[in-house]
Order: structure tokens, then C-alpha cells, then sequence
């Protein structure tokens, strides 16, 4: 399972998540971590421009054992403002993949003239393959239809499974996409015992979950990566760190057995505890 799992950077570059109490990650635990992720078999990190020092902060360390995806900056800076720092992140990182980093910059105006000059940055070598980053909301379907990306990067959780249901990764699949999935745990959410008030209207569903899988013979942090890792249509799930020790409970996580589980009834079916954008 380990080598479907990539690691999120953004904690390397900003304070990030709704659950997380640390900050940013320091550059020493962060070059920790590559390290240990490296020796457990993760081949993948996720970064982006947008990510606070994530970018300078990977520069520095040591990544050569990883592909490295990332992002464009916003189309309202420019499309040659847009391409250009793109090749800087790929000289920089040697980065292998280049999402657009929100797709409304392909639904406007000028999305053809984004994603052809995406293509160009791949014709050309500078990149491996190009893709987008979507939200569910985005209509993934119709997107990878119509611009046929290499890769796509989607939410899709244990408790986010809107993509699944609706048929959105086989279609994707049947397309030929490469799928990433981020947001495995919702920013925590999943583990927290008390939600920021805005959700806390959640709290009866994450208690019946929690209990379910304690019932079950196994764990939310388990149950979360093996439902991602174990979908065949999805080639990466994606996950975030603050420390160390996260990533140790992770790797031990994602290797424990799972029971036969009725992955439906942990959906959640509530679009502003799904997307922390609207948090």
C-alpha cells in the first residue's frame, strides 16, 4: 500500500489545517520526514507555489527519491507570468508534474490558452505530464473530457465519497486519468474530538463512525487511508504532516488489515463540512 501514498508539503511551507497545533513544520523535521518517507517506500510529494516557503523549503532538502507534483500560480497574474514560474518550480524542484491549481482558470476565458500552453510546457520536456487540481463542485468529468489531463488531484475521503457515488473516478479511470486524492482526513477532522463550532453540527455522524470502526476491530486513521489505497481507480492518496510521528503512525496504519467494512454508511453528505475552502 505504501507506494500508493504521497506526501502533502503544504505544513512545510505554512501553518495548515484546521486541526493542526504546531505551525509550521521547522526545516529539521521536515528533512526528517523525507527521509523517513523515502526509506518506507513513498515515492510522491504534492507541492505548489501557493504553499507559503513549501517550494524553497523542498529546495533545500533532499528529494531525489520522489516525483514531485506541482502547481500553477493564478491566471490573474498573466498567462506568461503563469508559465514562467512554472518553469522556475521545475528547475528548482526537477518537478515532474504540473496541475493547474484551480480550475476555474480553465473555465474562463482563457482556459484554452492556459492548457495549451501547459501542453507546450510538456511537449517540451520541461514537464512529464500536466493535469488540474479540482473540487467536486468542478465537475471532474466534464473537465477530463473536454482537456484530457494526465493526472487529476480530487478529494475523496471516508467521509467525502460524492466522486465514487456519482460514478466520477470510473469515469476518469475509463479516461485514462492518473488520480490523486487529497483530503484523506479532512484536515483532521476526522480525529477531532471537538469540531470548530461552524461544524459542529458534524458531530453525531463523526461519533457513529468512530464507534462503528471501534466496533469493527479497527481505527479511523486505518479505516481512512485503506478505504483511498485500496480503490483501484485512485493511483495516489495523498496525506499531510506535522511531525515525525505522524508520519510513523501513518506508515504503521496503512499496512493493518482491514475487516470487511460498509464503506457507504461513513459518507458524510454535507457540502461545508466536505470542503474546507468554506470553513
Amino acid at each position: 500500500m505504501l507506494e500508493k501514498l504521497g506526501l502533502g508539503t503544504v505544513q512545510f511551507g505554512q501553518a495548515y489545517g484546521v486541526s493542526n497545533r504546531r505551525g509550521q513544520v521547522p526545516q529539521a523535521e521536515a528533512d526528517a520526514i523525507l527521509k523517513r518517507a523515502a526509506a518506507a517506500g513513498v515515492r510522491l510529494l504534492d507541492t505548489a507555489v501557493n504553499y507559503g516557503e513549501a517550494e524553497s523549503v523542498m529546495a533545500r532538502l533532499d528529494i531525489s527519491p520522489f516525483r514531485i507534483v506541482t502547481k500553477t500560480i493564478g491566471l490573474k497574474h498573466g498567462l506568461e507570468a503563469v508559465v514562467a514560474r512554472a518553469r522556475q518550480s521545475a528547475a528548482a524542484l526537477k518537478a515532474d508534474t504540473l496541475l493547474v491549481h484551480a480550475a476555474s482558470d480553465l473555465h474562463g476565458e482563457e482556459g484554452e490558452a492556459l492548457w495549451t500552453a501547459l501542453k507546450r510546457l510538456r511537449d517540451d520536456g520541461v514537464f512529464r505530464k500536466i493535469g488540474v487540481s479540482v473540487y467536486a463542485a468542478d465537475d471532474p468529468a466534464h473537465l477530463a473530457a473536454r482537456f484530457r489531463p494526465d493526472v487529476m488531484q480530487l478529494p475523496f475521503s471516508l467521509l467525502d465519497q460524492r466522486l465514487l457515488t456519482d460514478g466520477t473516478l470510473g469515469r476518469l479511470n475509463n479516461l485514462g486519468v492518473e488520480i490523486h486524492a487529497r483530503s484523506l482526513f479532512l484536515q483532521g477532522l476526522l480525529f477531532m474530538e471537538t469540531l470548530p463550532e461552524k461544524l459542529r453540527h458534524a458531530t453525531p455522524h463523526l461519533v457513529r463512525v468512530r464507534t462503528m470502526l471501534k466496533d469493527a476491530g479497527t481505527t479511523p486513521l486505518a479505516a481512512a487511508l485503506g478505504l483511498v489505497l485500496s480503490r483501484l481507480e485512485i493511483a495516489f492518496g495523498l496525506v499531510g504532516v506535522t511531525a515525525l510521528a505522524e508520519l510513523d503512525e501513518i506508515i504503521a496504519a496503512a499496512q493493518i488489515p482491514l475487516p470487511d467494512l460498509d464503506w457507504p454508511s461513513f459518507a458524510l453528505d454535507d457540502e461545508l463540512v466536505l470542503t474546507p475552502s468554506l470553513w
